[in-house]
């Protein structure tokens, strides 16, 4: 099957690899003029413009849209103008689910038919495949269905799940079609959601073993420094990227995610090489909003969207209050986060 694809970024571009190694046929484009050269050298069809990409597809086209969620709603409406009637174009990116619903109806007006795709699996898509969760008409699904099966990791990614008999559906072979449009970036909202909440939990276990020598330093001895209570009990030099390791075998906690951290820590132990400075893209804050719209208590992916926030430091101001209560009612002293620790 053919394909156009518009954004070779590290997603696009592992996307397109996936796709010809697959059979398909696939044209391309990118303002990066390198990274079409890059995939043309691969035997994609490199194309200069939007309009030259249209013109290399047979009827009915499809055009998968791969960039950043800012600009897909600009970059999905110049592509829908050089196609017509029956063709499709997909949004691949991680777009608020409530813009595709507005621009499917702003397009089927015109024929063209819209898809939202929401799309997992990061740079390692190209090996592993890639999780999708489509919404969009029946009719558009049936036919990037190819497209779906080439790109999804398979059937035998995975152990089968006791209960499902017969031949293997699609969510089996690692996509589905949700429901109509904006259902596949719905699903895609909720699963970054989650995906903060992991992050969250495997972070602060981390951290908690990382501190897990406190009684083994000197801390300050003042009226504002917090005991540790019983200091022998946390004496315990460990072995982090070791226990990162073992987790992987055989642990309730396992998971691709533990195993990526694993090798983060084998890389760098100590993490020198990271700020903290963690940003959200989205998907977290649209997932919290849409908890509160809907009533659904969802503490964990608050929190953890919250805890991204502060670590870029937008809790400095509200904590510098904080502090300046504490002067003002009690006289307590500042200290620093340094000193607090006992310089370590």
């Amino acid at each position: 099957m053919q394909l156009g694809m518009v954004g070779l970024g590290r997603m696009g571009s592992n996307m397109v690899r996936r796709l010809m190694a697959g059979g398909h046929e696939c044209a391309v484009f990118d303002l990066d003029s390198n990274a079409v050269a890059r995939l043309a050298a691969d035997g994609a069809i490199p194309a200069g413009s939007l309009a030259e990409l249209s013109s290399q597809l047979e009827p009915p086209r499809a055009v998968w849209v791969m960039v950043p969620a800012a600009f897909a709603g600009d970059v999905v409406r110049e592509a829908a103008e050089h196609l017509v009637a029956g063709d499709v174009i997909i949004d691949g990116g991680n777009t608020f689910y409530r813009l595709d619903v507005a621009r499917a109806a702003e397009l089927a007006a015109r024929g063209v038919d819209y898809l939202d795709v929401g799309t997992s699996g990061g740079v390692h898509g190209i090996s592993r495949g890639y999780c999708l969760m489509v919404g969009g008409e029946t009719r558009a699904v049936d036919l990037l269905a190819p497209i779906f099966d080439t790109l999804s990791p398979g059937v035998d990614a995975t152990t089968r799940t006791s209960g499902f008999e017969g031949k293997p559906g699609p969510a089996e072979r690692g996509w589905l079609h949700c429901g109509p449009s904006g259902a596949g970036h719905f699903v895609k909202m909720v699963h970054n959601g989650i995906e903060y909440g992991m992050m969250a939990a495997y972070a602060e276990g981390f951290a908690i073993l990382e501190a897990a020598d406190a009684g083994m330093g000197d801390r300050p001895a003042d009226a504002e420094t917090a005991p540790l209570m019983d200091p022998h009990h946390y004496r315990y030099d460990l072995d982090i990227p070791a226990i990162a390791e073992l987790w992987r075998r055989g642990s309730v906690i396992g998971s691709w995610l533990l195993d990526l951290t694993s090798a983060a820590l084998q890389a760098d132990p100590t993490l020198a090489g990271y700020a903290g400075h963690v940003s959200d893209s989205g998907e977290g804050r649209w997932t919290v909003q849409t908890a509160v719209d809907l009533g659904v208590p969802a503490h964990v992916i608050t929190a953890a969207l919250y805890e991204r926030f502060a670590s870029r430091g937008n809790g400095e101001y509200a904590a510098k209050i904080t502090s300046a209560m504490r002067e003002q009612f009690g006289g307590h002293a500042e200290r620093q986060a340094t000193d607090a620790h006992g310089g370590g």
